[in-house]
């Protein structure tokens, strides 16, 4: 989806489109019945997830009121009936198991956010983060290392959009994002 079909508000995250289609395929929600995520922002994410797989169920966590009011608009201007909105911190308490976890952002409490999103996720879930900085990028991989978590994927993505400059076009560098995915293992406590 593009990133301007959005409701978009004065610093109110948005994952943008092209980290959003890695993350989504990363998450690998063909077969998936619940989908949590983390910091929802705009909801850009819970939302074409929940378009792209309308059995899916969504719970998209979010704490910042600017936000929240965002999600929701942008919920009933896609009709997302699926999505439901969670106002509050995670770790929260979440009523179902989940089959896939979206972090993209932390509030740092990043370790704390990864065990309980862990603790969340169904035996051979997937979990999908993604990151900004590096220094967040460095403690995440430490941190699933130390976890137990072995088989890690992680990619940088740079993108580049074509942008008119006076008569000509050039292409301006977005920044980049580090992408972690990693699936919860049949006998990951």
């Amino acid at each position: 989806m593009k990133d301007d079909l959005f409701l978009r508000g004065e610093k109110v995250p948005m994952t943008k489109e092209a980290v959003r289609a890695l993350a989504l395929s990363k998450l690998e929600l063909h077969q998936a019945r619940h989908l949590i995520d983390i910091g929802a922002g705009t909801g850009s994410v819970s939302i074409e997830a929940a378009l792209q797989n309308p059995t899916l169920r969504v719970t998209a966590i979010e704490r910042n009121p600017a936000a929240l009011r965002l999600l929701a608009e942008n919920c009933r201007h896609f009709a997302c009936d699926n999505v439901r909105i969670v106002e509050g911190v995670a770790p929260l308490a979440v009523e179902e198991a989940a089959d896939a976890v979206f972090m993209g952002g932390s509030g740092g409490h990043l370790c704390e956010l990864i065990d309980w999103s862990l603790r969340q996720l169904r035996p051979g879930g997937r979990l999908v983060m993604t990151f900004i900085l590096q220094e967040n990028l460095y403690c995440a991989l430490d941190h699933l290392r130390q976890s137990g978590m072995t088989s890690v994927d992680c990619q940088q993505l740079n993108v580049s959009a074509l942008t008119a400059l006076g008569s000509g076009h050039y292409f301006k560098p977005h920044n980049p994002v580090f992408v972690i995915a990693c699936q919860k293992e049949e006998n990951h406590g």
